[in-house]
Order: structure tokens, then sequence, then C-alpha cells
């Protein structure tokens, strides 16, 4: 068995039976981004092997002690750069852990690293970080998904078995589609968003990259629960999420399949027969599949935009140049030192949406945007309820299309916002779901479908993916050319 595509439970093993040390995996896996990641540009900093090991703790217990992962560059590790892939904070280096990285490290998680992303987590393709482009393991001339590219690629690479990334409109979805692995978005509150960079705070969940959707049930045992730094978190219990993988379905499963998605106008056909498979595959195992619509979903990209900026405009003015990050030195006065700072250390995107979000707020505007959004957003929390009302789980695509060539979109803004088509209502409406892989292209590109539930349902959603994923192959592949 090749280290580099081992699952976290298959790395525990040879851990407990002392086939090998946690040194020594960490060792292995840094040797892996220096041989490998100079070509993907998935990680912003691997950290030093030493370094890393003195930063955990040593639970033994734990099923993910001594088990390497990357950290998206916008969740803060103490005494580490924080940057959010910006020149804003590229020498900001945080004083204080993120609740998850508290609760990683007191399983003597290694954290190794810090994953390139899109700046300020705001894109779909891993092109709008300040240092770097970001790139699909599968086929380098395209991306790996967005803002969490970085995170989905090491993973699929084989750089690393697990990497955190945040979500917005999908930014850990989006990712896990188009590089072929697991990543999930828990129900909002359900993790904490202490020490996580806000982009738009009400829509923001930290989610997890992972090569199996067992994987990714165990990382989620471990960084979930209520915590009293983060108010929006949810008073739940300490939840082994694993405990249900049986490989088998709930009997009496209901799925409904979101007809106005899976036949969208400009779907890809590869893309929707793929996930039409799927749907198939989970009827033969024994789910009752029930066609459904969601109107409002034609409206969440609209939505996600608007409610998105203006939650960005507000979250970014705080870097400013006054009380941390980057600051203009030459300016004569204090508003001249807000401006240039502002335009010197964000990059294009981000102003763009900082632009927006103050339009969007603006007197005269504010009612006929946000406020109309912020309504849409209510028809589809209750659209949502309604339709949990008569079934257990949603299926929908997690992606219109493949990965799309670098640069494909360069002058194409609306298509590259729309790559959230299929994944933003989800955080719109604060609901929980996986994507995991269900096949490729004809050009053998990775394609994602997703699981959805209500609110925290992660346990049936895990208990769902996983019966799909061991009657099927497709987790077991990873790209060519990043084998020992």
């Amino acid at each position: 068995m090749s280290l580099a595509f081992a699952t976290i439970k298959q790395l525990r093993e040879k851990l407990a039976k002392k086939e090998i040390t946690s040194a020594e995996l960490l060792s292995y896996f840094t040797k892996r981004f220096e041989k490998f990641d100079g070509k993907l540009g998935s990680a912003l900093e691997i950290f030093d092997e030493k370094s890393v090991l003195s930063h955990t703790g040593s639970n033994n217990s734990s099923e993910l002690s001594g088990i390497p992962g990357l950290i998206k560059d916008n969740i803060c590790q103490k005494d580490r750069v924080a940057s959010c892939s910006s020149k804003m904070l590229e020498n900001f280096i945080s004083t204080y852990d993120a609740t998850v990285i508290q609760k990683l490290k007191t399983d003597g998680t290694l954290l190794m690293g810090r994953a390139n992303c899109d700046e300020f987590a705001m894109g779909s393709s891993t092109e709008y970080s300040a240092y770097k482009k970001a790139y699909n393991p599968w086929d380098i001339t395209r991306v790996p998904g967005g803002s969490g590219g970085g995170s989905a690629a090491a993973v699929a690479a084989g750089l690393v078995p697990w990497a955190l990334g945040s979500e917005t409109g999908g930014s850990v979805r989006l990712p896990a589609a188009f590089c072929g692995i697991v990543g999930s978005k828990p129900t909002y509150g359900l993790v904490s968003r202490y020490g996580l960079i806000a982009y738009a705070s009400s829509l923001d969940q930290i989610g997890i990259n992972t090569r199996t959707v067992y994987d990714n049930a165990l990382v989620l045992s471990s960084i979930a629960g209520n915590d009293v730094n983060d108010s929006s978190t949810l008073n739940v219990e300490k939840t082994d999420y694993t405990k249900n993988l049986t490989g088998k379905l709930k009997e009496g499963l209901t799925i409904g399949i979101i007809d106005n998605a899976l036949n969208a106008e400009g779907m890809d056909q590869e893309v929707k027969s793929l996930t039409q498979a799927a749907i198939d595959k989970l009827e033969s195992l024994g789910a009752k599949i029930k066609l459904v619509k969601m109107p409002s979903m034609d409206y969440s990209a609209a939505t996600y935009f608007i409610i998105s900026r203006a939650e960005a405009a507000s979250n970014l003015a705080r870097f400013d140049g006054v009380r941390y990050g980057l600051r203009n030195k030459g300016a004569k006065t204090l508003n001249e030192m807000y401006c240039q700072t502002r335009k010197d250390s964000f990059g294009t995107e981000v102003k763009a949406r900082i632009l927006i979000g103050n339009y969007v707020l603006s007197a005269g505007q504010a009612a006929e945007y946000y406020e109309n959004a912020q309504k849409v957003q209510r028809l589809m929390r209750k659209e949502l309820n309604d339709l949990f009302g008569d079934i257990d789980l949603l299926i929908c695509p997690t992606q219109a299309a493949p990965a799309f060539k670098i640069g494909a979109f360069a002058k194409d803004k609306l298509q590259m916002d729309l790559q959230d088509y299929f994944t933003a209502f989800v955080n719109l409406t604060g609901v929980p779901a996986i994507s995991i892989p269900c096949g490729f292209t004809k050009d053998k590109l990775p394609v994602g479908f997703q699981i959805i539930g209500p609110h925290l349902s992660e346990e049936l959603i895990f208990q769902t993916a996983y019966a799909y994923e061991q009657s099927t192959e497709w987790h077991k592949m990873h790209p060519a050319g990043y084998e020992d």
C-alpha cells in the first residue's frame, strides 16, 4: 500500500502497529510536497518538521493522532502567518489558535502547513491568490476549483491525507468535485468560526477535504461542537460521525432529486449522466427516489452574490493599515493612508467585491438589492424545510461542468461567479452537504455530486455517502504522475 494515497484509517493502523512513527510519516509527506508541489501550488508554506511536532498534543488514543494535515490559509494557527493569500496580511502572525486548530492539536494531529486559496477566500478557481495559482492534479492546465483549491489539490495528489477548507458559497465542495475527492460543508454553527478570518460571517463555515467519506466523518468528529468564543455555534454534544458507517442505507430512505438542477440550462451532459448514474446506484441500494423542484434555486447565485459582497465590504473594512496588516508609509494624511493601503494591498477581485458590497448596502440601493436578497434567502429556507417534510435527503450536481482551463473565465466574470450555482443555496440556508466523486468524463476529469440534508443531519448524510462510496471504485482512483 502506498502511503501517499492511504486513508487516515490505514495510516492510523500503521502507526498503531508501529510500522511507522508519526515523525517518519510527517517527513514522508514533507518530502512529497518538496517533490510535487512546485507544479501544483497547493501550499503557501510547509512548516519545519520539528516545529510541527512541537506544536501538537500527545493524545495517542485519538484516531487523528500523528496524522499530518493541511490548513487553509484563512484559519489562524498560533505563531504562524495567516495571510488569506493576500498581500494585505503577508506579515500577519496569528497570536492564537482557531478553535478547530486547538481541537486538532489536542487530538495529536500534525498541522504541517498553509494551503493556498483565492485571496480572502473570494473566488472559484484559486487563480486569485496574491502569491501563486494552484493547479488541478488531474490536468495541470486546469483549475482545482476555489476558493480552497490548494486544500483539495493537495489531498487529490496524495501530498496530505486531509485538509481543512472553508465555505462561503461552495469553496470546499466545488474543489472536491473538480479534484475527485470528498468535501463536506457542515451545518452552520456545528463547527466554530472562531479564528476563521471572515469573508461573509452569516455564510462562512469550516469544511473538510479527504479522499474517503469515513475520513471526512473522522475529522468532523474532532472539530465539531459548541464554542464559547463563537455565539453562533450550536449546543450539540460531541458525536462520533463514523458510528453509522455500515455500508448500508437507512431503511426506508427517501431521496429527492432537484429536477431543475439536474436539467438546468447549460448543464454539461457528461456531468448530468454521471450524476444520474449515481442516483441509479443509490436506488439500486434501496433508496426511494423522488423528483422535486426547488424554484428559488434559480435565484441562489444572484442572492449569494449580493449577500456575500455586502458582508465582505463590512468585514474587510477593518483592514485599513491602522491595527494590523500592511500600511502605506508614504501617505501624508490619514485618509490617504487608508486609501493607498487598501489600493496597494488588496487584489482586483477583492476590491471589486468590496465595491459591489458597498453599493448594495448604500442608501437608495439597499432595499432593491440587499433587502430583496434576504427575502429570497428566507424563501429558500422555507422551500427546503417544506421539501424535507416529505424526503430525507436531496441530491444535486456539485458542478455544472468539469474543471475549466486556467484563465478560461478571465474576461467573463459572470461565468466565474456562476460556478457556485449548485452549491451556494446550501450556504444561504445553513444546511449540511457533502460532495463525493461519481466518475470521470471522457477527458478523464473528475465529477462529483452532492448529498444535502436538513440541519444537523450529518450522520445520515455520511451514512448515505459511505454506502454509495463502498459500492463504487471512484474513491480508489488518483491522478497519474504522483506515485512515490
